[in-house]
């Protein structure tokens, strides 16, 4: 049985004709499932240069039309040019459909070839070893990069870190010696560079959204709604579309390469999706606002120099109320000639804390240090802490 069957695919086995690549002229890309991030779903596109083999990897959050255009205008830039041809598989952001075996191609997939200067072809379908090169890529890179009990990575605790070590990998695997050419493949796309097709210097924004401007208070509007933006990037343009239930904003990031800088859940009118690790200068928003100490006078600037818990204690007195602030402040730089910097400033910030600035008040925290007892924890007068008698004396009445 055996032998009839060894016999069967020798006549059946498939043969072939070695592929001998041309300088600029072939891409493959394909995707690769990535790590989870926070439960959530990434995937991995990976881009090959044929004859250089210089190779591409990008997370991404989803594999939608806007996305794909987005990294083969990062790749596209990275490799400083567009080849002839862009090999891919029959994903429906590429091909619509197949008539008696002819691919038909997404509308504005063949208007981002024309964009780029190059020509976006599929494989046959179901015949993943025509395009061979992009699915060694995602091979190698979903073993090097997407954390399993093999290789023992640790997962990643934010999306910013997988993009860092995705160009991480890409260094790494362009800059050593190929097995297959004996030649380090960042010095082969140098040759292959002079081949390529100039680039244009906008990306298509027909398959990226709407473009929006942002403004300098950090937003973009859409639909009537602001959205907030990382810092870095006002007074440039980004690209809005919505993916589902969400707004994906993309930028031109410092290094060149376009990608999805945010994504906001989608909002209604009245309603702005203001996050806020976009504004790390305004922990406190725009609520109340602090105001710095910038002391002027020889008295000010004397006692601020007390120490971090004499500015504390100016900010807390001035709102509060307090009354002959610029004879307390004299008292307690008087008081630092005698007892040392450490032990008044330490009295002003619990002073601070407990909202005591009364005359006497500083004299007494000062006391209770000089007696050497704890400070413990400030207790401030409310109905958690109240010296009331409780009820619990009349559970037995009506019984």
């Amino acid at each position: 049985m055996n032998s009839a069957k060894m016999a069967w695919k020798a006549g059946k086995r498939r043969t072939y004709r070695p592929w001998v690549p041309e300088p600029g002229r072939w891409l493959q890309f394909d995707w690769g499932e990535g790590p989870r991030i926070g439960g959530r779903r990434t995937w991995l596109f990976c881009a090959w240069l044929s004859w250089s083999q210089f190779r591409v990897v990008i997370p991404v959050w989803d594999c939608t039309l806007g996305t794909l255009v987005a990294c083969l205008d990062t790749t596209l830039r990275r490799i400083g040019g567009s080849p002839t041809y862009a090999l891919t598989d029959n994903a429906k952001t590429v091909t619509v459909e197949h008539i008696a075996g002819i691919p038909v191609r997404h509308p504005q997939m063949v208007a981002a070839g024309r964009h780029y200067g190059c020509q976006v072809v599929s494989c046959v379908p179901y015949d993943p070893e025509s395009k061979g090169g992009a699915e060694a890529t995602v091979r190698i890179a979903k073993a090097d990069l997407v954390p399993t009990d093999a290789n023992l990575l640790p997962a990643y605790d934010s999306f910013a870190e997988l993009a860092d070590a995705c160009r991480t990998w890409c260094d790494t695997v362009n800059s050593r010696r190929h097995r297959a050419t004996g030649q380090i493949p960042a010095d082969r796309l140098d040759i292959e560079r002079t081949t390529l097709h100039v680039l244009p210097v906008e990306p298509l924004a027909l398959a990226l959204g709407e473009e929006r401007l942002v403004g300098s208070d950090r937003t973009i509007s859409f639909n009537s709604v602001r959205y907030s933006t990382p810092p870095g990037y006002t007074g440039t343009r980004v690209w809005c579309r919505v993916v589902g239930e969400e707004l994906s904003i993309t930028a031109r990031t410092n290094s060149g390469d376009l990608s999805e800088i945010w994504r906001h859940q989608l909002s209604t009118p009245g309603v702005p999706q203001i996050t806020d690790a976009h504004y790390p200068d305004h922990p406190d928003g725009r609520a109340v606002h602090q105001p710095r100490l910038q002391p002027r006078s020889e008295a000010e600037i004397a006692f601020v120099g007390i120490g971090p818990g004499a500015g504390r204690w100016l900010k807390e007195a001035g709102p509060a109320g307090a009354t002959r602030i610029r004879a307390k402040m004299a008292r307690a730089v008087e008081l630092t000639t005698v007892l040392g910097n450490d032990k008044v400033d330490q009295a002003l910030g619990l002073a601070a804390t407990a909202g005591r600035f009364a005359d006497a008040d500083l004299l007494s925290i000062l006391g209770h240090i000089a007696d050497s007892k704890p400070a413990g924890e400030v207790v401030r007068a409310d109905e958690v802490h109240s010296v009331q008698n409780g009820t619990i004396g009349w559970q037995a009445l009506g019984r």
